[in-house]
């Protein structure tokens, strides 16, 4: 049955972790996604899970490895700098590869930063973050009802493919609220895990989880499979919307908070005759590249819009390699831009005056 209500993106974070079988939550308070555990504290007992405050940052997603590591669902919350100090637990869950799932509802920066809402973690989620060779599936939602249903697929990814999996909001869209439609996952299947470590009852072998490689060559081994599983990530789990870009002239490219943002301005500029689209990617990894190639081999101008000082455009122009100008729009210091700034970005970038 589905039922329609009014919900915070934050509660909505929570309440559709739960709903895709999220039972174990780990989370430390910091602004501003403080609503997901104390929502998280309300609810998991309600439905027989079990919420924990940890003493830390890093304490959480250490715990998320070892709930992870005996076959569970379980995931932990967190802002841009709560992010920085789970890198090493990230890594190691990555290098052990266990199914979680991460949440940044992230700030602006760096360091302590602000609280206001930003996009300057997409590096941190996106490039690893923490130390080797790893990849984390990231999720970047746009609205609340996109929160809800993509915290149904990052579990389902996480679990697919044995990797953690990040759920980038910004501020903005954790604090903000909108109408959702909450439907109950019927016959809700969580994959068998014979790999995890629940001891060696019936028969079952020993399951040994770690990320350790001492011997050069069964680390390489180790890292030679992650990286064929990463390939297999890329090609077939990218997601992106576009909006009127097969007639444009000039595509907007944006995600999250900015994407809502480019709609409205991209609006206003159609109604000065200029032919303008957008794409937003949604996954941010792995990123929609041959889609943004084919683009600009179709002769499409670009504009990058981002709360950031320009992390994202670095991929697009990747992605473009060269085959069309690519120009970026930023705001900084954890801004929102507005309509009338992004609607001028884009009749810049129309004569050429962009910043490339």
């Amino acid at each position: 049955m589905a039922e329609r209500v009014m919900m915070k993106g934050n509660e909505a974070i929570a309440e559709g972790a739960i709903r895709a079988g999220c039972r174990f939550f780990f989370g430390y308070p910091i602004t501003p996604q403080n609503e997901v555990p104390e929502y998280m504290s309300r609810r998991m007992p309600e439905v027989g899970g079990t919420f924990i405050q940890a003493e830390s940052e890093v304490s959480a997603i250490n715990m998320v490895y070892g709930a992870a590591g005996a076959g569970v669902r379980a995931m932990t919350s967190s802002s841009s700098p709560g992010g920085s100090l789970k890198m090493e637990g990230i890594s190691y869950a990555a290098g052990a590869e266990l199914p979680c799932v991460i949440v940044n509802v992230s700030r602006g920066g760096p360091g302590l930063g602000g609280l206001s809402p930003s996009q300057s973690d997409y590096f941190q989620a996106t490039k690893g973050g923490g130390h080797g060779d790893y990849r984390l599936v990231v999720f970047a939602p746009a609205s609340v009802q996109e929160i809800i249903d993509l915290m149904y697929l990052a579990f389902v990814t996480a679990d697919k493919y044995r990797n953690p999996v990040v759920v980038l909001a910004d501020g903005l869209l954790g604090q903000m609220m909108e109408p959702v439609t909450l439907t109950e996952v019927e016959d809700l299947q969580i994959p068998a895990k014979p790999w995890a470590t629940t001891g060696m009852m019936n028969g079952k072998p020993q399951s040994v989880i770690n990320s350790l490689g001492l011997i050069g060559e069964e680390l390489e081994k180790i890292n030679a499979r992650l990286q064929k599983k990463y390939r297999e990530i890329e090609a077939n789990e990218v997601r992106f919307e576009e909006e009127g870009t097969e007639e444009a002239d000039l595509v907007v490219v944006a995600y999250g908070t900015s994407a809502r943002v480019a709609k409205s301005a991209i609006a206003k500029a159609k109604l000065a005759g200029k032919k303008v689209g957008l794409f937003r990617p949604i996954t941010l990894w792995p990123f929609p590249t041959k889609q943004l190639s084919e683009l600009g081999k179709a002769g499409k101008r670009f504009l990058v819009v981002e709360m950031s000082a320009g992390q994202m455009v670095e991929d697009v122009r990747l992605a473009v390699n060269g085959q069309a100008r690519v120009d970026f729009f930023g705001k900084l210091n954890g801004t929102i831009p507005s309509v009338n700034e992004v609607y001028d970005a884009i009749i810049k970038s129309f004569n050429g005056q962009g910043v490339a």
